[in-house]
């Protein structure tokens, strides 16, 4: 008898630690490992800083030094893009410029902002972090120094670079900075080379982003600085991805309208002549889907 419930005893408190262990959270992901950042130069005065998150865009002025986007949070990334700059130019970051709240992009706000440069973003971008966005493992990017609604301009000595907001595109924040002088956009993540990702829980809207890849095609520019997949696009390139959003708008309100249900939408969309795979969480997950169906349903 003594035998029996000992071992009683052992089950329960196996099953006790099985229950505990089953509530418990799961671990934080471990941060992507850090590679070194490849700067490449684009035009004169004007590098891409890629690796680490998405492209990082650095423009050099007579005394000072812009940057627009500041790649994944944590103290080795920002020091490796730092290295990064320091091997263009010694100048110092003055002004700093966040396409949209994801950390990959806005990882690096609280870094810049300390060491003294002014970090500018749309009103969207502090609004989505509002809304409760964390990336892995909790973090939580820092709101920026000053934001701006429609367009404002940046200027370090010697080069300026003019902010536009158009529609909600990749989020509801979003930011195209654009240098005239170098007829150069950087698009953040509403431009990309790969499949683009709309993030519809947090403002961004597809319906949105056509129509601000139609006002970006107005324009004088005759490269592009994608958020993801390439270190730059030509103007024909761009039009090629303007179309091709184009093209997925046209076939999921035709779709909508010869009475396809939310549940077969988006594979009853043909995309493998575009390149592009929508049947991924990014597009399919129901928060996601259920805006995304509602606004090509108008």
């Amino acid at each position: 008898m003594h035998k029996i419930l000992m071992g009683a005893a052992a089950t329960a408190a196996l099953m006790m630690a099985g229950a505990a262990a089953a509530q418990a959270p799961a671990p934080a992901p471990a941060p992507p490992a850090v590679v070194p950042v490849v700067v490449t130069q684009v035009k004169p005065g004007l590098y891409v800083l890629s690796e680490n998150g998405g492209n990082t865009t650095l423009r050099v002025g007579k005394d000072a030094l812009l940057v627009v986007d500041t790649k994944n949070p944590g103290p080795a990334v920002h020091a490796e893009l730092i290295k990064a700059i320091r091997s263009v130019s010694a100048l110092p970051v003055k002004e700093v410029v966040v396409t949209h709240h994801h950390a990959d992009h806005s990882g690096g706000i609280g870094d810049f902002e300390a060491d003294g440069a002014t970090v500018t973003t749309n009103v969207g971008l502090p609004a989505q972090l509002d809304k409760g966005y964390t990336a892995a493992g909790g973090f939580k990017p820092a709101k920026p120094t000053k934001t701006y609604d429609k367009t404002t301009e940046v200027k370090i000595n010697g080069a300026t670079a003019r902010l536009l907001h158009f529609d909600p595109g990749h989020t509801g924040g979003d930011t195209l900075v654009y240098f005239p002088d170098l007829k150069v956009v950087s698009g953040g993540d509403e431009i990309v080379a790969v499949t683009p990702n709309i993030d519809f829980v947090y403002g961004g809207s597809l319906v949105g982003l056509l129509d601000s890849l139609n006002q970006v095609a107005k324009l004088d520019f005759d490269t592009v600085v994608p958020g993801h997949g390439a270190i730059t696009l030509t103007r024909a390139q761009f039009e090629e991805y303007r179309k091709k959003i184009d093209t997925v708008v046209a076939r999921g309100r035709a779709s909508i309208k010869g009475g396809t249900t939310k549940e077969a939408f988006l594979a009853s969309i043909k995309t493998d002549d575009l390149g592009w795979n929508l049947m991924t969480p990014a597009w399919n997950a129901p928060a996601r889907l259920d805006v995304l169906y509602a606004e090509l349903s108008k």
